[in-house]
């Protein structure tokens, strides 16, 4: 079937058929292709089918598979789409629906099914909801029950698809890897992906002891120079390089080594045979290749260690992902601050070493074929937006209470170095703070912090009157105590955070932690505030000394 033409087959009846094919047919089709006709493949191909039915005719169309089981093998046995051609995503959200949609738009529809009719149907519901194993399962009659009523428990939903999931995938150029010597798409570093670490093979290498280096005793190293940095630890008092590398050794060193139970050393004209890197040139090139915008190395390496400092005033970010892939490879390490840490510049970030004298040239090579899809450490520039402050709260709008918010937004905002061009209130009426929302809108605000409003109480309408003003993507909640009912949404280019009033008691909240993330531009995801559950607990100190402590770490 071609892809431009959606509805090409002649379905032979409305009601039963699945494409081109009756549902005996499509049974028969199902066991070839899946080797099984599985209740979730019949489904799906009901279910794809009934999407094709209300695509527009002659459309190029794209298709998105939630789950990883069974509805895939449905798009591909009844569409052009396949996972090999790129046309079918498979994004394993865990839910049994799929969607098609105008490749060139986005503009789809979107299949689910319904929980409520799906509940009237006993062997789907058993099968679907695992309330028997399967053996215990009616298959028969599960196929008879799909094939009677299976268009009936489908949800219809007209979708618009994300622009990132429209982007045309490619491999771009190909290269040899240097490791394995196989093929592979360029874009994924200077080693190809399985020689990073994520093969799934069990590897049965012993990892190299480092090479085999000729020590020296102390006796025979007077005016020779020293291959490695030497640290002199004094418990509780000092820590710190006591001989550098390539310094010349006189009779008052060997004294000192003596001293701290050196009783041989290594050499640098005793260089190794074989394919073999230094510490301090491995240390180097991974700083180099570590080091993204705003961020870049403290000087030349000490001990084999290359630290990395701030360039500028910001917010932080780690590439958390990529770090602890690098620290799972051999013989290297790095560590850092925490990412989303606000710092000054100046500030030390993160460091990197090999960790024996000589690092394998192999090892070597796939740290920074690793390190070459892009820097894992980056500084972002916070910056100064337009910035509202809309309390709400029929109390403070009376004046039965004194309003203690523009107070505290003001000094929160003021640590930024940014004043408020308007301050509002308005009483628990989700008109009134939509129409409020609406005018800062038009006064080309682009930050705007509410307050107060979020909980739980009848009363407390604020996230109503948000969702009156129009805004989009809202996430309401978070994984952070105190803050838990905290809100970010957007108005168009308004960026918009929703503080709950715990911020009038406690002095440290989710709004210190979202704050500069809003301030340095970043998307906030359900995924990202998820991670902020680990040191999400503040620990209430009697003295409050944030950020030099666990919380939001």
């Amino acid at each position: 079937m071609s892809e431009t033409m959606v509805g090409a087959y002649e379905p032979k009846s409305a009601g039963s058929s699945i494409g081109p094919y009756s549902f005996e047919e499509f049974i028969e089709a199902a066991r070839a292709f899946h080797n099984y006709p599985a209740p979730g493949l019949l489904l799906g191909g009901i279910m794809v089918d009934e999407a094709m039915r209300h695509m527009p005719e002659g459309v190029l169309f794209d298709a998105i598979s939630e789950t990883s089981w069974c509805l895939p093998d449905a798009v591909q046995m009844l569409t052009p789409c396949t996972i090999g051609n790129g046309w079918l995503k498979v994004i394993n959200l865990g839910r049994y629906a799929v969607t098609l949609y105008d490749k060139h738009t986005g503009e789809g529809v979107r299949i689910g099914l319904d929980q409520d009719e799906l509940a009237k149907h006993k062997d789907i519901d058993i099968w679907l909801m695992k309330k028997l194993p399967k053996p215990e399962q009616d298959s028969d009659g599960l196929r008879e029950a799909i094939r009677l009523h299976g268009r009936s428990l489908l949800t219809i939903q007209p979708v618009q698809v994300r622009e990132s999931m429209m982007q045309r995938r490619g491999k771009g150029a190909i290269g040899e890897c240097p490791i394995c010597k196989e093929a592979y798409p360029l874009k994924h570093g200077g080693v190809c992906r399985g020689c990073q670490g994520e093969a799934p093979y069990a590897s049965e290498s012993v990892e190299s002891a480092g090479p085999a280096l000729r020590a020296v005793p102390l006796s025979e190293a007077v005016g020779r120079r020293i291959a490695h940095d030497v640290t002199r630890v004094e418990p509780g008092v000092s820590k710190g390089v006591f001989l550098r590398k390539g310094q010349m050794i006189d009779i008052g060193d060997v004294c000192r080594l003596q001293q701290i139970g050196r009783a041989n050393i290594y050499l640098e004209e005793n260089q190794p045979e074989g394919d073999w890197v230094h510490e301090d040139t491995a240390a180097e090139a991974f700083a180099k290749a570590m080091s993204g915008p705003g961020v870049v190395a403290e000087g030349s390496p000490r001990e084999g260690k290359v630290n990395l400092i701030a360039e500028e005033d910001g917010l932080f970010l780690a590439d958390v992902e990529r770090l602890e892939r690098f620290n799972c490879l051999p013989q290297v390490m790095a560590a850092c601050r925490k990412s989303g840490s606000v710092v000054t510049a100046g500030t030390r970030v993160a460091g990197t070493r090999a960790i024996p004298l000589y690092i394998s040239s192999d090892h070597f090579r796939t740290a920074l074929g690793l390190l070459e899809s892009g820097p894992l450490f980056s500084m972002h520039p916070l910056s100064k937006p337009k910035t509202a402050v809309l309390i709400t709260g029929t109390e403070v709008f009376e004046g039965r209470i004194e309003d203690k918010f523009a107070e505290t937004m003001a000094g929160k905002l003021g640590a930024f170095g940014i004043e408020p061009f308007r301050t509002m209130i308005e009483p628990d009426d989700a008109d009134r703070i939509a129409a409020a929302v609406e005018r800062l809108a038009a006064e080309g605000c682009e930050l705007l912090l509410t307050t107060a409003g979020l909980s739980v109480d009848p009363d407390d309408v604020t996230r109503q009157g948000l969702v009156q003003a129009g805004v989009t993507d809202m996430l309401y909640g978070m994984p952070v105590l105190p803050g838990a009912m905290t809100l970010v949404a957007r108005r168009g280019p308004m960026r918009i955070l929703g503080t709950p009033a715990c911020a009038l008691f406690h002095k440290t909240t989710s709004l210190d932690i979202l704050l500069p993330r809003l301030l340095a531009g970043l998307e906030i995801t359900r995924a990202n505030l998820s991670t902020l559950a680990n040191g999400g607990l503040c620990r209430e100190c009697r003295v409050c000394v944030y950020p030099k402590c666990s919380f939001g770490t």
